[in-house]
């Protein structure tokens, strides 16, 4: 039995222990903050050398960081993101080649920043976005490839507050040991272009031809293999071309669409079984056949051409038979009438008509002899021969087009180079030849005040050229994989630039026109 006062003794000396713990205890110095064993730290600072990773495992208050003869070459996105308060961050002296994104994230604090001495050749767009106060910064030593790849650097140079030692272009040559201070921006060509694969449409084409009808896009196709012209329509929500309507058609070479006086009509011309136009009906919706084309007239139809002329409407169709005519229709009333035969016998190949200088030009190109060029004469409403092309022995296309105040054909050959002419007031002139073994298709084409050619082949790949202003000449600019391509054509959908390339053996394909800027 434990008398009453022995248990208040026994209370009295545990409590008296516990107190001189308390007191021990508060007496003990603070425990030492985390240091990786490659750094030196303090509660602020924090100096390491080898490190083969940023160190993690560090003070969260270090305001200092200091890496030297690091063992890792990238600084990775969000690298000092446990590091919040950092305001000195001294990477030099390393041999870092690549920074992430992202790599200074979170580091609002940060006012001094060293990179100098390293194996940088470009820095992230933007890299120092997320640094607010940052005061200093030195890039020194570094090799600098003054690409488009700086050019947001020289631009942030220009407009920020942050003081900046002199840094120097290692690359290219025009810019070696330039400072990138004063590298003037207009010396940054960053923009370029390029052709993409858009959409496949599964099945041959030879001809492809979009117009406009009821405030509505839509691309008419000659599929002889699917015994017809297909009619596609542009889906403005879906951005794609949707199936619409079909004309029978056995043995299309090609679907002329036009829209007179609100009407829409489409010339289908066949190599067999004779040709036909026919008529939208808006309340039936569908096409119905409006009249026959003169078989005996036109023969083995190879290309058709619509136009205006004086407020008429015309269509042209080049005969490519021994025995037929190319010829020329004219819309009176209610239907398309014989007006003209052109040229017969010549084994026509294509049509080009050019409205320039008030005078209306069609020109016929064959494979059995040089393009002759026609005029329009208005006193006998009829074209009128006003001489050929003698550059060029025979041609399976003919295009043309303006650059500046000049005018220019485009000749294809299928055997011997395809030719560009320049027009010289009286005659033309060769001003480059293209090499084109099996062209059968070549088109030039202005996308956004960038002009480029086209130029099919059925042994290789098809040849896409940049028109050089200051060179006056066509550059070769991208391979596109188009088998036997019979067309190209040019369609803008809304904000969608496309090149369409029918396919005599494959799918026809639809690129979309890109605008890349190299220094994003």
């Amino acid at each position: 039995r434990v008398r009453r006062g022995s248990g208040l003794r026994l209370l009295a000396l545990s409590t008296l222990g516990f107190c001189l713990m308390l007191q021990v205890s508060a007496r003990r110095p603070p425990k030492t903050p985390p240091c990786p064993p490659s750094c030196s730290c303090t509660r602020d600072t924090a100096f390491c050398v080898d490190s083969k990773a940023v160190p993690r495992n560090l003070p969260s208050e270090v305001i200092s960081l200091t890496l030297v003869n690091a063992a890792f070459s990238e600084i990775q996105d969000g690298a000092f993101s446990h590091l919040p308060l950092l305001q000195f961050l001294l990477l030099n002296s390393n041999k870092f080649t690549l920074i992430g994104d992202n790599a200074f994230t979170g580091l609002s604090h940060l006012q001094y920043l060293s990179l100098a001495n390293n194996n940088l050749q470009t820095l992230p767009r933007d890299i120092f976005r997320p640094l607010d106060i940052l005061s200093d910064l030195d890039l020194r030593g570094n090799s600098l490839n003054c690409d488009c790849k700086v050019k947001w650097l020289v631009e942030w140079l220009a407009h920020t507050n942050t003081t900046v030692a002199p840094i120097y272009c290692a690359s290219p040559p025009r810019f070696q040991e330039h400072k990138v201070q004063d590298l003037p921006l207009r010396e940054f060509d960053c923009i370029t272009t390029d052709f993409v694969l858009y959409q496949t449409l599964s099945f041959p084409a030879v001809s492809a031809e979009p117009f406009l009808y009821s405030s509505d896009l839509y691309l008419a196709l000659a599929q002889p293999g699917a015994s017809a012209c297909a009619v596609l329509k542009w889906d403005y929500v879906e951005r794609q071309l949707r199936d619409y309507d079909r004309i029978p058609a056995p043995s299309a070479v090609h679907c002329k669409p036009m829209v007179v006086d609100s009407q829409l009509y489409v010339v289908v011309a066949q190599l067999f079984g004779g040709s036909y136009i026919y008529h939208w009906d808006p309340n039936t919706t569908r096409f119905t056949k409006l009249q026959d084309i003169d078989p005996q007239r036109v023969r083995k139809p190879n290309d058709l051409e619509a136009f205006r002329i004086d407020g008429d409407w015309y269509f042209a169709v080049a005969d490519s038979s021994k025995a037929g005519a190319t010829s020329l229709y004219r819309w009176h009333q209610n239907g398309f009438y014989s007006h003209q035969a052109l040229h017969a016998w010549h084994r026509d190949t294509d049509l080009e008509f050019v409205d320039g200088e008030g005078k209306p030009r069609l020109i016929v190109s064959s494979s059995s002899q040089a393009p002759v060029i026609y005029q329009w004469s208005r006193t006998q409403k009829q074209f009128v021969a006003q001489g050929e092309v003698t550059q060029v022995p025979d041609a399976q296309a003919v295009k043309h087009f303006r650059a500046g105040r000049d005018s220019y054909l485009c000749l294809s050959r299928y055997i011997g180079d395809s030719k560009i002419l320049r027009w010289e007031g009286t005659r033309f002139s060769e001003v480059q030849a293209l090499p084109s073994r099996g062209s059968l298709a070549m088109q030039p084409f202005l996308v956004g005040g960038r002009r480029y050619l086209a130029l099919g082949s059925d042994f290789s790949f098809t040849q896409i050229y940049q028109w050089d202003e200051g060179r006056q000449k066509f550059v070769r600019f991208q391979e596109l994989a188009v088998q036997a391509p019979r067309a190209f054509c040019y369609m803008p959908a809304g904000d969608a630039q496309l090149l369409l390339a029918p396919s005599f053996k494959g799918q026809t394909l639809v690129y979309r026109h890109i605008v890349v800027d190299l220094s994003a």
